[in-house]
């Protein structure tokens, strides 16, 4: 059956006269459905760890919008709360976690293969979704790249130009390069384990790949995509992988190559032209539409969103936006979306 999945045939390689269709933060706050829920759990992160509530968010989108695959509701910062960081979120605000910036700091972390337990809900959502989910609708794992999430590990928050990671990386390159080890160690354990529990496919966030220049993005962005997708083909070979090093630029030029990755996620930053030039040729791609077209709607977003599906006819396309879709995205502009793609 997950062959037949539109979703799994993209991944494979096939490229499809209608595209598979999924959105990055489709269970979100533009949802009232979500808003309801998340009310009911209380906050943020019981959410994430309530595995019935998490698997419902799940399943919301795909019931409103019959989307090609759902991906499961979680955060990619539950692995630095598994090793012993301490994390909240303020609201309005985003996260706050303890900060590493001393060898002390880091020697209060619980190893890689200790995170299992801490998140055994994420796994029972994911093993309530395969029961749940339709037959048509592919199941998507998911953890953050280990240098988006020591950004946040060592400033203790997003910050917009990653600097204080930037700046261990410079003062203390032994810690920095003990944390990535350390991250990539648990990615490796986190996404086995979500595949192990049913998920069909798993994408590796790197959300601010784009900060790492010249020797950095292959020390900090490729090699530990590539030793985290070869671990988990060496158990899985069957297991697709999607990989989003966002605003990498002329680096996703030969990204899918370099890491092994089955597919590579675009943010809008480039075209689809280009992608489909230099990127699509070696994989299948993802993307791209600006999430800003979920807010103002009308005729740019039916024209773009044609411009894209036509850029990429010629090869494996998972159509999705370039980031995340925003809390005031207007749901009726998501459907116009997916009747578009469809051609309705």
């Amino acid at each position: 059956m997950g062959q037949q999945k539109k979703l799994m045939r993209a991944l494979a390689g096939e490229a499809q006269d209608v595209p598979p269709i999924w959105m990055m933060r489709q269970a979100g706050r533009y949802l009232p459905e979500y808003r309801a829920t998340r009310a009911e759990a209380g906050d943020f992160l019981s959410l994430c760890y309530n595995s019935e509530l998490a698997a419902e968010v799940t399943l919301q989108p795909i019931r409103r919008y019959g989307f090609d695959a759902a991906i499961l509701f979680a955060d990619i910062l539950l692995i630095p709360d598994a090793l012993g960081a301490d994390l909240w979120f303020v609201t309005g605000e985003g996260p706050r976690l303890s900060t590493i910036g001393t060898e002390d700091d880091f020697a209060k972390l619980k190893g890689a293969a200790d995170i299992h337990d801490h998140l055994a809900p994420v796994y029972e959502t994911l093993r309530i979704l395969s029961r749940e989910l339709p037959d048509e609708t592919a199941l998507i794992g998911f953890a953050g790249a280990p240098w988006t999430v020591a950004t946040y590990m060592i400033a203790g928050r997003g910050t917009p130009d990653q600097g204080p990671a930037h700046a261990l990386k410079g003062m203390n390159r032994t810690l920095f390069e003990a944390v990535m080890e350390r991250l990539t160690e648990a990615t490796i354990e986190y996404l086995l384990a979500q595949i192990e529990a049913g998920a069909e496919t798993v994408k590796i966030f790197d959300s601010w790949a784009g900060s790492l220049k010249g020797a950095d993005f292959e020390d900090f962005a490729v090699a530990p995509a590539r030793r985290i997708i070869a671990a988990l083909k060496a158990k899985h070979p069957d297991v697709p992988i999607i990989a989003f090093p966002r605003e990498a630029g002329e680096g996703y030029i030969g990204f899918a190559k370099a890491t092994g990755a089955d597919c590579v996620a675009l943010d809008n930053s480039v075209s689809p032209e280009w992608a489909a030039e230099h990127v699509q040729v070696d994989s299948c791609v993802q993307g791209n539409l600006a999430s800003s077209h979920m807010v103002t709607g009308g005729d740019a977003l039916v024209e773009e969103t044609r411009r894209i599906v036509n850029a990429f006819a010629g090869g494996p396309h998972i159509f999705n936006l370039g980031h995340g879709i925003t809390p005031d995205a207007d749901p009726e502009n998501v459907q116009l979306m997916i009747d578009t793609v469809r051609g309705s």
